[in-house]
């Protein structure tokens, strides 16, 4: 297979990651090693100078590393990937590879918390301003620009209240005005939607959650579209040393084989569900984007390939109502996070985002009732019947 490029999605999944080695392997071995040895010095200078391809130590590079890396570009119709130790280690290397003391970021109000968190307590503390905006909303996307503003930051659909952006105008407004723009596609994985295709100078991944798919990896994709970029942020990563190690990287590799398939039962069971739960007469709001009830289901259909595996909603009787379903559940699992083979549940103002004040949350429409279902790939009928049985306590 000469130019995997050139094929679809299902196949890139299954061959992406191959790295050709003089062993015939075919799956790309776990290279569990810190550093790497020269031929002789004159060698070892050439890697260093890099003018000659290949591996001095674990951080700069590493085969394992680098078929994951290659794989998840592949996916992205990216330049190259940047392998990254957790998904905010990922985010972190974005902004601090994009910001300098007086610049100004543009961020979506509804993002991952610790996204929240270390824009609000870290990065000021180095002169960087922050704008959290609805992203949804272009003319508040305008009204935020200004001219330090180097970077916007984009989570779309957004954690947890599933609002949808819209990526190309998006990346036309940050374009006009000299910024860079990154979108977080943890959500959507690239089998759904592809920000780079519509704009988007760069994007990143908790790989942690669908690309890996099996909730016992942590780790993060920075995905870059130009060489020159791609240069900047290894030389940045290097130095950072948030790097992956071999065996993580092994692992979301052979998750990523499976990625397709499982994306496709993923977004046919949290279709089914949602449309149970929006027909529920204890429930009072579903945001879903497969639901036409969805204030930006059009731009989703759009701009994906697919409604994706998060539902959040809303119960009648709020914070109390929610706290019954969750205790009450026995399939789905109480716990945070998203993406993986099983279904989860969680309640956002008290786990994922309670580094938020309430003020904070409910101005990005965070509310206290607000629940998270990530659909798994179990048995929908079975899902459902769980579901029905936590509500009928409340």
């Amino acid at each position: 297979m000469k130019d995997i490029r050139k094929h679809g999605q299902n196949t890139k999944c299954v061959h992406g990651s191959f790295i050709p080695n003089e062993t015939g392997c075919v799956v790309t071995p776990i290279y569990q090693t810190s550093t790497f040895s020269f031929k002789d010095v004159d060698h070892g200078a050439r890697l260093f100078k890099g003018e000659e391809e290949g591996y001095i130590y674990t951080r700069v590079g590493n085969p394992t590393i680098q078929s994951v890396e290659q794989a998840v570009a592949l996916l992205e119709n990216g330049y190259k990937g940047i392998g990254c130790a957790t998904g905010m280690a990922a985010v972190h290397l974005v902004f601090a590879s994009l910001l300098s003391a007086g610049d100004h970021v543009i961020s979506s109000e509804a993002v991952y918390g610790s996204t929240s968190a270390l824009l609000k307590t870290v990065f000021p503390r180095f002169g960087v301003k922050v704008s959290f905006v609805d992203t949804s909303d272009l003319e508040a996307v305008k009204a935020a620009v200004t001219p330090e503003t180097k970077l916007i930051y984009v989570e779309t659909p957004a954690n947890p209240t599933i609002v949808v952006s819209d990526i190309a105008a998006i990346a036309d407004i940050a374009h006009e005005n000299d910024a860079k723009f990154c979108v977080d596609n943890t959500f959507m994985s690239p089998i759904l939607q592809r920000p780079l295709d519509l704009g988007a100078d760069l994007v990143l991944h908790s790989m942690t959650k669908f690309l890996n798919g099996h909730a016992d990896v942590v780790a993060g994709m920075v995905i870059l579209k130009t060489e020159e970029d791609y240069n900047h942020f290894r030389s940045m990563s290097t130095e950072f040393g948030g790097t992956i190690d071999p065996f993580n990287s092994f692992l979301v590799a052979r998750g990523i084989k499976t990625l397709s398939v499982r994306i496709e039962r993923h977004c046919k069971n949290a279709q089914k569900i949602a449309e149970y739960l929006e027909s529920h007469p204890k429930v009072e709001k579903v945001v879903f984007p497969g639901l036409k009830s969805h204030p930006q289901y059009e731009l989703h259909k759009k701009q994906t390939d697919g409604p994706g595996a998060l539902i959040s909603f809303f119960l009648k009787g709020g914070l109390e109502s929610g706290k019954i379903v969750m205790n009450s559940v026995k399939l789905h699992t109480l716990a945070v996070s998203l993406g993986g083979v099983e279904s989860l549940i969680q309640h956002p103002a008290s786990m994922t985002h309670a580094c938020m004040s309430s003020e904070e949350r409910e101005t990005a429409g965070i509310g206290d009732g607000l629940v998270r279902i990530s659909v798994g790939i179990e048995d929908v009928e079975e899902l459902i019947a769980d579901i029905d049985q936590a509500l009928e306590k409340v």
